[in-house]
């Protein structure tokens, strides 16, 4: 019998996970990862994550056990996230965390347990073949993370299992009240997971101190005063505190100038925070590099956004030009773009946005 170590969260798509690999036949195991410690601030679910780990466990006959990765995660994750805000990008934690905690840390642990494979609740699949381990869609498009998932490398996919690939949210959820898991109605986890229901100012506010200074129009009219230009994003209507004309359209932020602590508003006609293409600041390929260098692909720059039709170009410097053919609002710098085939469910993999670019 193969050996499965599934990452349980406490949440209702990794207890369905371990309840399918049973049914295939695998001896499953339970490891539930604590990657915050409340010393370190901000706010954690860990004890009441894990009490739901250990109920579901109990329910589906499963030995359970948890590993601390705080330390790994606050090095190669949490530090990343801060200097990245200190630059006045807007970086995002959770494709890191699968890179170098689930898919690296957690693996380690799982070979150190004898196992054969790993596998996760994510809602995307994975296909292996002569060409290398390849990164798919999920068949639920509407919850397809395969965007969480753009950094892990082909091999860190050889020994691991998607349940989810092919199932709606729905049926995980039917899935979990038939089987009475504790899980089955709660809600899933949103946000930055270190931070929770915590005011995001707040808390990074902790690690970066904040500066106040100028909220200004596009043509450099002051109109208001922010506490930290870093922490806004492009496109960001709410919380900006803009007093004075308070009617018709909302402001909303278009860029941010570091260098000088401003922060730049339009309001009205948002055409100013739309783009036709962008630059990455390098590219992980996946698995398999397409052939050409200029090439047909779908791009994805944030996690809910449809894929949209484009053509990509590697440069030289190992970076890729992508340029789409409808705009794209709020292009990110600090976020990432993330690419597919056009026809298809592979998915390329992705790269750090570093610019917007219009043709």
């Amino acid at each position: 019998m193969k050996r499965v170590i599934v990452g349980m969260s406490g949440g209702v798509d990794s207890s369905v996970a371990a309840w399918l690999l049973k049914q295939q036949g695998y001896e499953t195991i339970g490891l539930f990862m604590q990657n915050w410690k409340e010393s370190d601030g901000g706010c954690c679910t860990a004890e009441e994550d894990y009490a739901d780990v250990r109920r579901v466990c109990s329910l589906l006959d499963m030995p359970y056990y948890t590993v601390d990765f705080s330390d790994r995660y606050m090095e190669d994750v949490f530090s990343h996230f801060v200097e990245e805000y200190k630059k006045g990008r807007t970086p995002n934690p959770d494709v890191l965390c699968n890179r170098e905690i689930k898919f690296s840390a957690f693996a380690e642990q799982a070979l150190k347990m004898d196992a054969d494979f790993i596998a996760t609740g994510h809602y995307c699949g994975v296909l292996h073949d002569s060409a290398g381990n390849h990164l798919l869609r999920a068949a639920d498009e509407n919850k397809c993370q395969t965007y969480f998932l753009n950094q892990v490398r082909g091999e860190q996919l050889q020994r691991v299992l998607f349940p989810l690939a092919d199932i709606d949210k729905s049926e995980v959820r039917s899935i979990a009240r038939r089987l009475g898991l504790s899980t089955a109605a709660k809600k899933d986890s949103t946000g930055i997971c270190f931070i929770g229901e915590r005011k995001f100012r707040e808390f990074l506010s902790q690690y970066i101190p904040a500066t106040k200074g100028d909220i200004v129009t596009l043509d450099g009219k002051k109109v208001g005063e922010h506490s930290g230009a870093f922490f806004y994003t492009l496109g960001q209507r709410r919380g900006l505190g803009i007093g004075g004309d308070t009617g018709g359209d909302r402001w909303f932020v278009v860029d941010k100038d570091i260098k000088n602590n401003l922060l730049i508003v339009s309001k009205g006609e948002d055409s100013c925070l739309y783009s036709t293409g962008l630059i990455t600041d390098g590219f992980n390929f996946i698995s398999v590099m397409p052939q050409e260098k200029e090439f047909d692909c779908k791009v994805r720059i944030r996690h809910r956004q449809p894929p949209v039709d484009a053509k990509a170009t590697i440069c030289s410097d190992g970076s890729v030009r992508i340029i789409a053919e409808e705009k794209l609002r709020a292009v990110t710098p600090g976020q990432y773009a993330v690419l597919y085939q056009k026809v298809g469910r592979l998915c390329f993999g992705g790269g750090v946005i570093a610019s917007a670019i219009d043709c």
